[in-house]
C-alpha cells in the first residue's frame, strides 16, 4: 500500500539527531519551558523572518492565543473561511467570538480577496473584529489582495499557517503578512513534531508579551496571575525536535516540489487538472490536491490498487452539526461547497519514492484518461 502521508518515515529519516535531542531533554532534567523553547523560539523567529515566535501546546491554541492577544473577545466576529479544519473555527468559538465565512477562490481553495470585500459591505461584515486567513494545503492566499481589503475595514489579521511552513508569497513567507502568524506542528505538517505543539510569531514585543503571559496562567512571576490565561506550553521534548527538524524543512520542501513535479509531468494524459500555483508563490505542497467529480468511485478504485487517498476536508465547517448556524453566512458560498465534492488529497511527503509518485500517476491516467 502507498501510504498518503507517513510520519513514521519523516522519524526515521532524521532518526539520529531527533534521539539526540530527545536524549539531551532527558539528561538535563529541565521539562517545561526550559532552555529547547527558548532556543526554539529564537531559531524557528529567525526561519519565519519575524522578530519573535513564541511556542505553545498546539496550533488550535496558538490562533486562540493570537486573537485573544489582539483584543478579540466573546461576541466580536471573525472573519474566516470555511473551507479549513475545523480547529481554525474552534479556537474562534472557544473564545466565544462567531466565525463569519467567506468563500475561497476556486483555484487556490483559500480565501478570495473579492468575497472577502462582499461581505465586509453586509451588516455582519461590516461589525468584524478580525480576519483569520487560512493557507491552505501549502500555498499562501492572496495576501497582496487581502491586506489592504482588511485594513481599510480595520481588522486584525491573524495567519493560520498549520499548512504552509516555508511557503511565500512575492517573497513574504507566512507568517509575516498579517498581525500574527500561527503555526502547528502535528506529526503530519511540514515541520512536524512527534506530538501536538505550536508557535505564534510576530514583530510586536507587547503582543509577544501578551502571547506569553496568555500560554501559562496570565503569570507575570509565578503563581501570580496579572489577567485571564490557559495552560499552552509548547513541551521541551518536542522544542527539542522541532530544532532537529528545522534545519532540514527546506529539503523537506524541495522534495516535495519534486514529488508534485512528478505528479505534474504523469498526470499529462489524464484529464484531471494540476494544482493550480500562484505565479510569485512559493508552494510547499503539504497536500497534493486535485479534483474529481466522482471523488468516491476515484478513491475506491485506487484503494483497490493499493494507493491511499485522503479527503481534507469532506464537510465544509458550516455544514459540520456544531457550526450550521446560518448567521454564520451572510452571503452563499458556492466555490467552498463545490470544493468539498471533489477534492482528493494524492500521497505527497518526503520520504515518498519517486517511482511510487509515478505509479499513482499511472493508475490515475488509466481510471481518469483525457
Amino acid at each position: 500500500m502507498i501510504p498518503q502521508s507517513n510520519p513514521k518515515a519523516g522519524y526515521l529519516a532524521h532518526r539520529e539527531d531527533i534521539d539526540a535531542a530527545i536524549q539531551r531533554v532527558l539528561e538535563s532534567g529541565w521539562y517545561i519551558l526550559g532552555q529547547e523553547v527558548a532556543a526554539f523560539e529564537r531559531e524557528f523567529a529567525a526561519a519565519q523572518g519575524r522578530d519573535w515566535s513564541v511556542g505553545v501546546a498546539n496550533g488550535t491554541d496558538a490562533i486562540e492565543l493570537a486573537l485573544r492577544a489582539l483584543g478579540v473577545k466573546a461576541g466580536d466576529r471573525v472573519i474566516t473561511v470555511s473551507h479549513t479544519a475545523v480547529a481554525t473555527v474552534a479556537a474562534i468559538a472557544r473564545i466565544g467570538a462567531q466565525p463569519l465565512f467567506a468563500d475561497i477562490d476556486p483555484r487556490r481553495y483559500t480565501l478570495d480577496p473579492t468575497a472577502l470585500d462582499a461581505l465586509l459591505s453586509t451588516p455582519e461584515g461590516r461589525s468584524a473584529r478580525a480576519l483569520v486567513v487560512v493557507h491552505l494545503y501549502g500555498q499562501l492566499a492572496d495576501m497582496a489582495a487581502i491586506m489592504p481589503i482588511a485594513r481599510r475595514a480595520g481588522l486584525a489579521v491573524v495567519e493560520d499557517c498549520a499548512q504552509a511552513h516555508g511557503a511565500a508569497l512575492e517573497g513574504i513567507g507566512a507568517g509575516c503578512w498579517g498581525d500574527l502568524g500561527c503555526f502547528s506542528f502535528y506529526p503530519t505538517k511540514n515541520l512536524a513534531a512527534l506530538g501536538d505543539g505550536g508557535a505564534i510569531v510576530g514583530n510586536d514585543p507587547d503582543l509577544a508579551e501578551h502571547v506569553r503571559l496568555l500560554r501559562e496562567y496570565g503569570w507575570q512571576k509565578r503563581y501570580v496571575s496579572a489577567r485571564f490565561g490557559l495552560n499552552s506550553r509548547l513541551d521541551e521534548l518536542q522544542a527539542a525536535i522541532l530544532r532537529a527538524r528545522l534545519p532540514h524543512l527546506a529539503a523537506d520542501n524541495n522534495r516535495r516540489r519534486a514529488i508534485a513535479a512528478c505528479y505534474d509531468e504523469g498526470l499529462l494524459d489524464s484529464r484531471l487538472s494540476v494544482p493550480w500555483r500562484a505565479p510569485l508563490g512559493q508552494h510547499v505542497f503539504h497536500q497534493y490536491v486535485i479534483t474529481d467529480p466522482d471523488r468516491e468511485d476515484l478513491r475506491e478504485k485506487l484503494k483497490a490498487l493499493g494507493i491511499a487517498t485522503l479527503v481534507h476536508y469532506p464537510l465544509a465547517v458550516h455544514q459540520q452539526p456544531a457550526y450550521v448556524d446560518p448567521a454564520f453566512r451572510p452571503l452563499p458560498l458556492p466555490h467552498t461547497e463545490t470544493a468539498v465534492k471533489q477534492i482528493l488529497s494524492l500521497p505527497i511527503f518526503p520520504e515518498l519514492p519517486l517511482n511510487d509518485a509515478a505509479r499513482v500517476s499511472a493508475a490515475l491516467c488509466q481510471l481518469r484518461p483525457r
